[in-house]
């Protein structure tokens, strides 16, 4: 629009995502505060003498302002960054920590997912992101718990939670041996489908733990149980996204246990892989968070 000014704002934001620009720009893709997910351009951030290039790195929580209209209503669809301040830079943590970085990579695209329109605000999501970054930075929790833990409640979030505590078809309470991702989550007897998983009750009960927060029962879990837990969780996610997440099979599970539902990246019998697409090989993880 002729004559439009671009208009300055300030947000705290999430890094999930860059690329590059040109010969000395990035693209980043920001989980914000009050705005949601947006794009906006950092303008020489690849030189060596930029001011806050190394600011915006991937899963870092930094302070931002910038140019553009919040609401989407005029101008580029690509806001500019004009200045950035870090409040906490979680990725410098994780760079030589392969299990915590490939978890860190999940969660951050698992966030671009779950939030397919641009500005729309998604304070929960954001406090959730956050707050799982945070927690994989500290290392108070199995970095595999906290990622499963941050995908059901995300799940829940976008209103694809699984049923856990009564049967996903006819409602009767309880907690049934069968777990079908098409059904929605655990299912009785009589509303049991062919192919539905019989996961131990031990991985039921740890679902429901990393859902409602009870950390102290998650901690105690086996590896069996957690990697049986990771199957059904990444299985469930990826069949209502409707594709495969490219970071999930690259995350560092721990030794498999003899019948476990298989980590995600492969199906066994009773998980329903993802209805379209597979992700790509190992190469690409750090192509798909930075480029």
């Amino acid at each position: 629009m002729a004559g439009y000014r671009r208009q300055l704002y300030r947000d705290d934001a999430v890094v999930l995502r860059v690329q590059k620009l040109g010969e000395s720009d990035r693209i980043i893709t920001l989980l914000t505060r009050r705005h949601g997910r947006l794009r906006a351009v950092a303008r020489g951030v690849r030189r060596t003498t930029s001011k806050f290039g190394a600011r915006l790195e991937p899963f870092g929580h930094v302070d931002l302002q910038l140019a553009g209209d919040p609401k989407g209503n005029h101008g580029s669809s690509l806001h500019t960054i004009s200045q950035a301040e870090g409040i906490d830079l979680y990725g410098k943590r994780f760079l030589g920590d392969y299990p915590r970085y490939t978890a860190a990579s999940a969660i951050a695209e698992t966030a671009e997912r779950l939030t397919p329109i641009e500005r729309e605000p998604s304070l929960r999501l954001f406090q959730l992101t956050l707050g799982a970054l945070r927690s994989l930075a500290t290392g108070e929790h199995a970095t595999t718990l906290v990622l499963d833990a941050y995908l059901l409640r995300g799940m829940a979030f976008a209103g694809w939670a699984p049923a856990l505590t009564a049967c996903a078809v006819c409602g009767t309470p309880g907690r049934h041996r069968a777990f079908s991702v098409p059904a929605g989550g655990a299912v009785c007897p009589d509303c049991r489908p062919p192919g539905a998983a019989h996961p131990a009750p031990a991985t039921i009960a740890l679902m429901s733990a990393l859902t409602t927060g009870d950390w102290v029962y998650a901690d105690a879990t086996e590896t069996g149980v957690r990697r049986e837990c990771s199957g059904l969780v990444a299985a469930h996610l990826q069949w209502h996204l409707e594709r495969a997440l490219r970071s999930l099979p690259l995350v560092d599970r721990g030794a498999p246990a003899s019948g476990a539902v298989p980590p995600p990246g492969g199906a066994g019998p009773g998980v329903v892989p993802p209805r379209t697409g597979a992700g790509p090989a190992a190469a690409g993880v750090n192509r798909e968070i930075t480029e």
